[in-house]
């Protein structure tokens, strides 16, 4: 679970605080250190970084080569970036990490919604959430890359993605409803009921 402190100081503040733990059990890591490299689909396997420098020193091995992702947010690496001595190292930095990747979650959370015709329903919106998951799991939102398309602007209702603020309180039934880790996440996007949620 992340740090309240650091959510407070660091995340999107148009993000609830559930939502942000929300996001980073499902897409992101605990591990602020963490770099994972995938290329052609398939994961790449690289030391494990102890240190920042280590870390910065594995995504510039990677960016521009394979899709490259770190910290506690698995940000996209290279987003706008041509070269890789333009890689600024506030990417490793918990803080900035938490800052740039919500950031970055709620333009994509707002692009999902604004799909969608911005429902409010409470049944709907963790729907939206799992879509947006998927999204920035994959980089793609109905084949435009969410990362480099423009914010829509606006707001998204997700104060009911989460029940409750006490996660473990959820039982395993729920798991499809409510994603708790990487693997269900692409599975139960596949099963959203598009047409519940305005999609043709």
């Amino acid at each position: 679970m992340l740090d309240a402190a650091l959510i407070k100081e660091c995340a999107d503040p148009s993000l609830k605080p559930a939502i942000v733990e929300q996001f980073v059990a499902a897409a992101g890591s605990t591990d602020p250190l963490a770099v994972s490299v995938e290329s052609g689909g398939r994961l790449i396997l690289v030391p494990k970084a102890t240190s920042a420098g280590e870390e910065m020193a594995i995504v510039r091995q990677y960016v521009g080569q394979a899709v490259v992702r770190v910290g506690l947010t698995q940000f996209p690496v290279g987003v706008g970036v041509k070269n890789a001595a333009d890689l600024q190292p506030d990417l490793v930095d918990a803080c900035e990490n938490l800052r740039k990747g919500t950031s970055m979650f709620a333009k994509v959370l707002r692009i999902v919604a604004k799909s969608y015709g911005n429902p409010e329903s409470d049944d709907v919106i963790p729907q939206i959430f799992e879509v947006a998951v998927y999204a920035w799991k994959t980089g793609e939102f109905e084949g435009v890359s969410v990362f480099q398309a423009p914010d829509p602007g606006g707001s998204v209702a997700t104060e009911e993605v989460l029940r409750s603020d006490d996660r473990d309180s959820h039982t395993q039934d729920s798991a499809s409803e409510w994603p708790e880790g990487n693997d269900s996440v692409g599975s139960a996007a596949m099963r959203i009921d598009l047409s519940r949620i305005g999609g043709t």
